[in-house]
């Protein structure tokens, strides 16, 4: 059974095609600068990568060129081949807890929830809509990011601020990257053969996420009321004191917009090295000796300790510490300044095993007081399980 799983940005379309009898991704590729000048796309199939400058006026054009595509290259002989899709959705608001069929009310929902994501549920919305119209008996679900942190109780998903806020509009923690989290703690039930496992989360990519999983449901996560809250990330700040904000703006004669654009954009990786949002970069500057990307490391690796630490207390109990995505996968030198900051715990690296990238591995020692693990991601799979899962419902 052929499966699609859809990424869909607010000018890109990322996309993998899996073959589920043994989930193996049969093409993926990316489509980039939707509605932009210089538009391109890129396949990967078989080993082999194709890159396309082609102008891409909307969503709707990127998808008939997928399509076109996977005939021409003989991945598929016809579209009814394609028995199912399924769409990343950046927010499903405190309604949805779970993936669901595609339905012209979820649509609307999505579309509703845009003040929450404005960058990504309309782009979600409108590459849904192009695919219906291709693919229009072609059963397809949506993923929401924020379903997995539904779990999280009342206390610890309100804020501390007058109680209106959240019964007017509904403010409140709803948390990010719940489709990497939940592929993590499936898989180290998976390898570890244990059920109900405690673990801690580390989703350390240009983003990142800290979050709290016992027994497969998520306790408590870092990211709140939009993907800004948190660690320290590429171009976010992550937690601050929100009085810096008027007062910045007084200073600076800045709008609030301008502020928040500062700090979603300006600030993180990016603001304190002055020099990249890249974490390739900023391990480059500490090997020159560059100060400010010596600091940068070092408030980065202290805010997801503050947050492994608090974790730790929550759950009582730690099975597993998981670092994933691009950083938390391909940063030995990270994760060893994480753990060593943890040695208080009993919590111990094994520096030969830590020498790894993108592989499933346990990096910790025989000794230490909790089991760690590097767990490589894969969102696109776990779309397309669930897809295929609710299809067969």
């Amino acid at each position: 059974m052929k499966i699609m799983s859809i990424n869909a940005g607010s000018s890109s379309l990322k996309f993998s095609l899996f073959d589920m009898n043994d989930e193996k991704v049969l093409i993926s590729g990316v489509f980039e600068r939707i509605g932009i000048e210089g538009g391109t796309y890129t396949l990967k199939y078989k080993g082999d990568k194709i890159k396309v400058e082609q102008e891409l006026d909307s969503h709707a054009t990127a998808v008939k060129i997928l399509l076109e595509k996977l005939i021409e290259l003989r991945v598929i002989s016809n579209l009814e081949e394609i028995e199912g899709v399924g769409h990343r959705i950046v927010h499903g608001g405190d309604k949805y807890t779970e993936s669901v069929m595609v339905t012209d009310e979820v649509i609307d929902d999505i579309v509703r929830f845009s003040d929450y994501a404005p960058l990504h549920n309309p782009a979600h919305a409108i590459c849904i809509k192009a695919f219906r119209e291709v693919l229009p008996k072609t059963p397809m679900v949506v993923v929401f990011d924020t379903a997995y942190h539904q779990t999280i109780e009342k206390a610890r998903f309100l804020y501390p601020v007058p109680y209106e806020w959240y019964e007017k509009y509904h403010i409140r923690k709803y948390g990010a990257h719940g489709t990497s989290h939940r592929f993590i703690a499936e898989t180290l039930k998976e390898k570890l053969g244990k059920e109900d496992l405690d673990i801690i989360s580390c989703h350390l990519g240009n983003g990142g996420s800290i979050t709290a999983i016992k027994d497969e449901k998520c306790v408590d996560t870092s990211m709140g009321f939009t993907p800004h809250a948190g660690i320290m990330m590429g171009t976010r700040s992550g937690d601050i004191d929100v009085s810096i904000v008027p007062y910045i703006m007084e200073k600076e004669g800045k709008s609030a917009n301008e502020i928040m654009n500062d700090l979603n954009k300006k600030s993180g990786f990016l603001g304190v090295s002055g020099l990249s949002s890249d974490s390739r970069d900023i391990e480059d500057g500490i090997k020159e000796g560059n100060e400010r990307c010596i600091l940068t490391e070092e408030m980065y690796v202290n805010s997801i300790v503050k947050y492994i630490a608090q974790y730790y207390v929550l759950l009582g109990h730690v099975d597993a510490i998981a670092f994933t995505a691009g950083i938390g996968e391909n940063s030995p030198e990270t994760r060893q300044k994480v753990i060593e900051k943890l040695a208080c715990l009993g919590i111990k690296i094994d520096l030969e095993k830590n020498n790894v990238r993108g592989k499933f591995t346990k990096i910790s020692t025989d000794d230490s007081s909790v089991e760690v693990y590097v767990v490589p991601t894969n969102e696109e799979l776990m779309i397309a399980r669930d897809t295929l899962n609710i299809i067969n419902r």
